[in-house]
């Protein structure tokens, strides 16, 4: 084949459904346009990919960039920058901003300070509550939602919705798979004696697996009641992950990286309020418990859970600190470091960062390298060593737990839409994000 394409990516090895293997990819208007041996073909740049790693576009579908109300922490454009410079070519990002993303008007401002500003692709969650229930069926179709997300445990924001009578009103208008923050409010609120003060390893003592595991059980039977699809987000306990298991019909699965890396009392020790989420990171039994899980296939996705606040803030003195962590642009590195320590393969991280959000969410054009399919790539170097730095990390927080930590595999470029937008650490683009298409909203 003879032709002209904008960029062919020259020698690297592809990463895709049908395994690995060293070849050329032709690029032309933003779409991949050709595979294989193209070295006759010319192009307006040629970019010497040899001895890396072509992955799909790695597809973040929880980050949480703060923007509108928020933006001391974050905002769209440096969540996004912070995105790509860690290998991430898309982000799904969450409702509770300020004012709430929960209304047409809201949502529809938060996708328009989005196109052309953020450096990847995006979509939106709208948020489910009692009070918008009767719009979700249109809301869950706009121009770039990628669904409804309901918090079932209170968290950062004022989005909560508890009880069983409302979380079935809410699945059941719905058609799109919903996501959900599974924590059971009732036994938060039971338990918060049990914090102390000054301490954050109490963290997981008030949080506990109970509560994780009572809220996924009463999900999941709303789900069987009202015949719809959940997706439970950062799944924290291995009892969740042996009942989700059981569940697949109707649930999917999200895991974190630092529910897979970190590790308590350790982190608590090490980082104090820097490890605190929510849910909560875990003792080796239930981070032992989610790898497990991963090993099986119960996993579908990976999302960063990139939530950010600044060092002032998470230096407040526990419980009055807030709960979250940067982890964007940390996702690729710590997730490869994993890969080469022989905890899982290049093929199952591609499958949950790219292919398997693809599938899950029906993600039109993005999450294979195919021809027709939008050219966006997370290049990699899987031999190369680099400390993760607070200096790294884009974020407008600045910080990362992973400060000082030393991992081998590395991404050194991301294309989005076949822009070089990031290249061996540097931006190369202007911001071009636009809003990702779904399969089930193609005609709105």
């Amino acid at each position: 084949m003879t032709g002209t394409f904008d960029t062919i990516l020259k020698g690297g090895t592809i990463v895709n459904q049908d395994g690995e293997g060293v070849g050329d990819i032709g690029i032309k208007d933003g779409r991949i346009a050709a595979l294989g041996s193209l070295g006759a073909e010319k192009a307006g740049e040629t970019i010497d990919c040899r001895g890396l790693h072509v992955l799909p576009g790695v597809i973040d579908t929880q980050v949480h960039f703060r923007e509108p109300g928020l933006t001391h922490k974050e905002d769209l454009e440096t969540g996004s920058r912070s995105a790509v410079m860690g290998g991430v070519t898309a982000v799904f990002e969450m409702p509770n901003t300020n004012p709430l993303t929960i209304t047409e008007e809201t949502f529809t401002d938060k996708v328009k300070r989005a196109e052309h500003r953020m450096h990847c692709d995006f979509a939106f969650f709208i948020g489910g509550t009692r009070d918008n229930v009767e719009e979700l069926p249109k809301l869950e179709r706009a121009r770039g939602c990628c669904g409804v997300k309901v918090f079932i445990g209170s968290s950062t924001g004022s989005l909560l919705v508890e009880d069983d009578p409302s979380l079935k009103r809410i699945l059941s208008v719905i058609q799109r798979r919903a996501a959900f923050h599974a924590e059971d409010e009732y036994r938060l609120n039971d338990r918060k004696g049990e914090r102390i003060e000054g301490d954050p390893r109490s963290h997981p003592v008030w949080r506990d697996d109970v509560a994780a595991l009572q809220a996924t059980q009463r999900l999941v039977a709303i789900a069987r009641e009202t015949g719809k699809r959940i997706h439970v987000l950062h799944v924290s306990t291995r009892q969740e992950m042996e009942f989700l298991r059981e569940h697949k019909d109707v649930a999917s699965v999200e895991v974190t990286p630092h529910h897979l890396t970190l590790v308590a009392p350790d982190c608590y020790e090490r980082l104090g309020t820097k490890a605190q989420m929510n849910p909560p990171v875990r003792d080796a039994w239930h981070r032992d418990g989610i790898w497990h899980g991963l090993a099986q296939g119960v996993v579908d996705v990976l999302g960063s859970d990139h939530a950010p606040h600044t060092l002032e803030e998470k230096a407040k003195t526990y419980p009055a600190s807030p709960s979250g962590m940067t982890g964007v642009q940390t996702l690729v590195p710590t997730m490869l470091d994993h890969v080469n320590a022989g905890r899982l393969s290049l093929a199952r991280f591609v499958d949950l960062t790219s292919a398997g959000p693809a599938r899950l969410f029906g993600i039109a054009c993005k999450g294979r390298i195919a021809a027709g399919f939008d050219a966006d790539f997370t290049v990699v170097d899987l031999k190369r060593s680099e400390t993760i730095t607070n200096d790294w990390v884009a974020s407008r927080a600045g910080w990362t737990p992973y400060d000082g930590v030393r991992v081998t595999g590395w991404p050194v470029g991301t294309f989005v839409r076949g822009a070089k937008v990031m290249w061996q650490g540097e931006l190369t683009t202007p911001s071009r994000g636009e809003p990702v298409r779904f399969l089930e909203t193609l005609k709105p």
